[in-house]
Formats: structure tokens, sequence, C-alpha cells
């Protein structure tokens, strides 16, 4: 198996299972809802938005992929669109699905020799860099989630939820 099918399955588990870890993000959402997703709790992010930014780098790094000039920048990563409903969460939710087997597919054609080229500016580093980057940051993210979603679920006040 090349690399770049490597580095795409490791992908692909963190979104929906078969990883080392026994955790993804598509598991781990698919009991919550909407309003579990948009509580805020401490000074942590939401769930939603955790989920929107884990995406937000997915998307950016998938329209490079396919030709498209870099765009995205870090300070609106969490720019989370309002949710106000169940429906306004699953569409997040199937927009993250879906741009996860996108990139899937997209990092599967790319060639080999590419991981080793400069990712739009010399300071991203190489594309080898920016695909496991965007893997490790969203087992990063994961991990917020899976612990904001046990303290929530373990409040007292969240029965309504």
């Amino acid at each position: 198996m090349n690399l770049t099918v490597q580095i795409a399955k490791h992908f692909r588990e963190v979104h929906f299972g078969g990883n080392w870890t026994a955790v993804n993000l598509k598991t781990e959402l698919a009991d919550v809802n909407w309003k579990l997703a948009t509580t805020k709790i401490y000074s942590f992010n939401t769930i939603a938005a955790l989920v929107f930014h884990i995406n937000y780098y997915v998307e950016a790094i998938s329209k490079v992929l396919v030709g498209v000039p870099l765009t995205a920048k870090d300070q609106y990563s969490f720019n989370v669109p309002p949710i106000e409903s169940q429906e306004d969460w699953e569409k997040l939710l199937n927009k993250t699905w879906a741009d996860a087997q996108k990139f899937v597919e997209l990092v599967e054609q790319l060639q080999e020799a590419k991981l080793d080229e400069i990712f739009v500016h010399e300071k991203y580093g190489t594309y080898y860099r920016n695909l496991h980057g965007v893997t490790e940051h969203a087992h990063y993210h994961l991990g917020q989630i899976v612990l904001i979603k046990k303290i929530l679920l373990k409040s007292a006040d969240m029965n309504t939820l």
C-alpha cells in the first residue's frame, strides 16, 4: 500500500472508525443533539464549534488539493454558523462527513512524490506535513469533544438536553 493511501486511511479512521485509539468522530457525535452540541461549559469551545473548526482545515486543504488557492485564515476557523435547531446541527455533521470522504478520495489519488513538495508556501512545510497535521488536529479536538461531552452529560442540569 502506498503512502498516500495510508495517510488517507488514517484520516478516514479518525472520522469513521477503525483506528488504533478505537474512538472516532462519527461514533462520538452520533448521540449528540443540537442543544448538547451548542452548550457552553466553562471557557471551553462548544462541541459544534470544535466540529466546525476540525472541518474548516479539512475543507481548506481539500481545496488546495484540487488546485484552488489557499484562502483559509486561522482567525475564521471557529466561526461556526448559528446552530438553532437539530436540522442546523445535522447539516454541519453531514457537511463534515461529506468533506471528510472527499478529502480521503483526494489524498488517495495524490501521487506519492507530491508528499515531499512544499504545500502552498514554505512556511507551511510539505504536503506530507499538512496531510498528517490535519489528521493529528482531528484527533486532538476529538479528545476535547469526548471530554466536553462527558462533562455535559454528567452535569445535573443537563437532563433536558
